[in-house]
C-alpha cells in the first residue's frame, strides 16, 4: 500500500510505502501551536526509510533544548512543513498528516501535552492522552489499537 501526500503549492509530492492505514495523534505543545499557527498539529508516525519524495524539499535542522538535532523536511517554495525526523528515534519519521492526500478520514488515536492544549478544546475521553510527551511504549500501543 501507498500513501501519498504532498505541499501547499503541488512544488513538492511525496509517497509513504506502509503495510496498514497510517495512525495519527494530535500534539497540542506550543511549539507545534507556533509552527502550525493552530491549536494543535496531526502527525502520523512512519518509518524513515519508507518515504520517498519528489521536488524541492529542504532540511531545516535546529537543535532541541535537549541537544537533540530535528530535521525538519518542508517544501522549498511554499515553505509548508511535509515530515521531520529526530535524532532520538531516526528511524521514525513524524508526517504532518493535513498534508497527505487521503486526510479527511484520520481520527486521532492519542492526545499528546495536552496541559498545553487550547482550553476550548474537549477531547474524547475514550482516546489516550498525556499531560507532556508520551511513554513510548503506551504511545505505541494506543497508536496501535
Amino acid at each position: 500500500m501507498t500513501v501519498s501526500g504532498g505541499c501547499r503549492c503541488g512544488a513538492c509530492r511525496y509517497e509513504v510505502a506502509l503495510d496498514a492505514v497510517t495512525a495519527v495523534y494530535c500534539c497540542h505543545c506550543t511549539d507545534c501551536q507556533r509552527w502550525t499557527g493552530s491549536a494543535f498539529s496531526e502527525q502520523a508516525v512512519v518509518p524513515a526509510g519508507a518515504i520517498t519524495a519528489a521536488g524541492p524539499v529542504i532540511d531545516y535542522t535546529l537543535a532541541t533544548p535537549s541537544g537533540r538535532q530535528s530535521h525538519q523536511y518542508a517544501c522549498g517554495t511554499c515553505h509548508a512543513r511535509l515530515w521531520n525526523v529526530s535524532s532520538l528515534r531516526p528511524d521514525l519519521a513524524i508526517i504532518r498528516a493535513g498534508t497527505l492526500d487521503e486526510n479527511r478520514s484520520l481520527e486521532p488515536r492519542a492526545h499528546i501535552w495536552v496541559r498545553s492544549k487550547q482550553p476550548w478544546i474537549v477531547l474524547d475521553d475514550d482516546v489516550p492522552q498525556w499531560p507532556e510527551g508520551p511513554d513510548f511504549e503506551g504511545f505505541f500501543a494506543a497508536l496501535s489499537r
